[in-house]
């Protein structure tokens, strides 16, 4: 199993960061991902450019609090939690993923390649809000 955290002050309101990386029907500002299709029962597929789909299921939502969901592809199964703590200087975000890789061969490359994304996902999320 890989497991990655990431963790970052934003100079945002709690409600605000909440709204943006809640709102799975608008991707446009994820430089890695194509669309978002919602399924109306609490899930919801993200399409990379490529076109490479992963499917999540939310299993928690506590708004400006906490969001959860169990997460899966053909490569990887797993589930990612997110925490939002409102400060005085703004949000207290804390993202941990933990994933299981399906594929022998990705084992050794899964913790690089999760850390990758959040810190991805970490620097859209950062210009999405300075844009709100």
């Amino acid at each position: 199993m890989a497991v990655a955290r990431i963790e970052a002050l934003l100079p945002y309101p709690a409600e605000t960061v909440w709204r943006v990386v809640t709102d799975c029907t608008r991707c446009d500002w994820r430089s890695d991902l194509d669309r978002i299709e919602t399924h109306g029962d609490g899930s919801f597929t993200e399409y990379t450019k490529s076109g490479y789909a992963t499917r999540f299921t939310v299993t928690e939502s506590v708004p400006c609090s906490r969001w959860a969901f169990r997460l899966e592809n053909d490569s990887l199964s797993g589930t990612w939690t997110g925490l939002f703590e409102a400060r005085d200087s703004g949000t207290r975000i804390v993202f941990e993923e933990n994933v299981s890789v399906k594929k022998l061969w990705m084992k050794p490359f899964a913790g690089f390649y999760l850390r990758r994304q959040q810190n991805v996902y970490l620097r859209d999320l950062r210009r999405a809000l300075a844009s709100c």
